[in-house]
């Protein structure tokens, strides 16, 4: 029984690293379509949604499977309800990088029916920055999954507070054009929104690191932010 268990634990965790693999290629290609003003690439995001949604329910009759099974109790209980609190994470990034496509199309639409054919509001560098950031703690989260990295699992948690200053900042700057020029606000409002879809991006790779920290530790830190500040100052 436990080698069929641990049989069955690594084949989710496969399946798990599959469904990460085309949130993470969705996240990247829809951050691509906003700054290059790309819609085949936009809608390409929006295409493969169903495919991340599919993996869902393939992850979830699994974990179901495993509980009915075996009866998994202790590290093995918690892999399974890690796994399956990872994969609504994972689902909900799929579906934000589909809305930042929707905002990527909306302001090629926008845009081309402008009288200069030009960007009417540039993609900011704070917002390149704050998606690489985003892209590096979404890939962090899931390193420390597979290697049971408690520690890097908090610091993608610190990290996180970085991620919501660049989107305060970039906020301001977006109203702040918006209000300089009245062109601005229809392009500034699906940046306001990419953006913060973005930033919920980035909660839900903190969301993963706490998943993290539960399986490893078998501590809960979420909504715990004195957990953090604890852990950085060790």
């Amino acid at each position: 029984m436990a080698k069929h268990l641990t049989r069955d634990l690594e084949a989710l965790q496969r399946e798990l690293l599959s469904m990460a693999s085309l949130v993470e290629k969705a996240i990247y290609q829809a951050t691509q379509a906003l700054l290059t003003r790309d819609p085949k690439l936009a809608r390409e995001v929006i295409a493969g949604d169903a495919a991340i949604d599919a993996k869902e329910n393939e992850v979830e009759e699994d974990c179901l499977k495993i509980l009915a099974l075996h009866q998994p109790a202790a590290s093995d209980l918690r892999r399974v309800a890690a796994v399956f609190s990872i994969t609504t994470d994972l689902e909900r990034m799929g579906d934000l990088a589909v809305a930042i496509a929707e905002r990527a199309l909306a302001l090629t639409e926008s845009e081309s029916c402008s009288p200069t054919k030009t960007q009417l509001i540039a993609y900011p560098e704070k917002l390149k920055r704050m998606t690489d950031l985003v892209a590096g703690l979404v890939r962090q989260a899931l390193d420390a999954f597979v290697n049971l990295d408690s520690r890097q699992a908090m610091r993608v948690i610190r990290l996180d507070n970085e991620v919501d200053r660049y989107h305060a900042e970039i906020i301001a700057d977006l109203i702040a054009k918006m209000k300089a020029d009245p062109a601005a606000v229809e392009p500034g409002l699906s940046l306001f929104s990419a953006t913060r879809h973005l930033e919920r991006i980035g909660d839900h790779a903190t969301n993963i690191a706490e998943d993290v920290v539960y399986l490893v530790d078998g501590e809960i830190v979420r909504h715990r932010p004195e957990a953090a500040a604890l852990d950085n100052a060790s």
